[in-house]
């Protein structure tokens, strides 16, 4: 019985650093929101170039109707959706988004990425 409960409690903490890392509050003041994603700005050069092309336009600026980059709020319900949604979303277009984006330099890994980068998720 004792093991039993010894490897559970093991067992939870081994899989503990494999969930979903948890994110500081999420900011609800409009202003700081968008003045964070006004800055943001991935650090890869091509990435960079990508976004400013054809991301930045709606999701680094507000009243754009597109969820803003970093903004939590707005990003963690799409991203628990999980990946593979999110990559519908974007190569078929959704609400107010044309299909890609409009990114037509981008491929399937620079869409992953880039949507990483406005979701403010890591890879893992």
């Amino acid at each position: 019985m004792r093991r039993a409960l010894l490897a559970t409690a093991l067992i939870g903490l081994l899989t503990a650093g494999c969930s979903r890392p948890h994110h500081a509050p999420v900011e609800t003041d409009p202003a700081k929101i968008a003045a964070r994603a006004l800055a943001m700005q991935p650090t890869d050069p091509k990435l960079a170039g990508l976004y400013s092309t054809s991301c930045r336009a709606c999701h680094g600026t507000p009243g754009s109707g597109a969820p803003l980059a970093g903004d939590h709020g707005a990003w963690d319900a799409r991203w628990d959706k999980g990946l593979p949604a999110l990559m519908r979303s974007i190569v078929s277009g959704k609400n107010g988004m044309p299909a890609g984006g409009q990114c037509f330099a981008c491929t399937p890994g620079d869409y992953k990425a880039l949507v990483r980068f406005m979701a403010d998720e890591p890879e893992h």
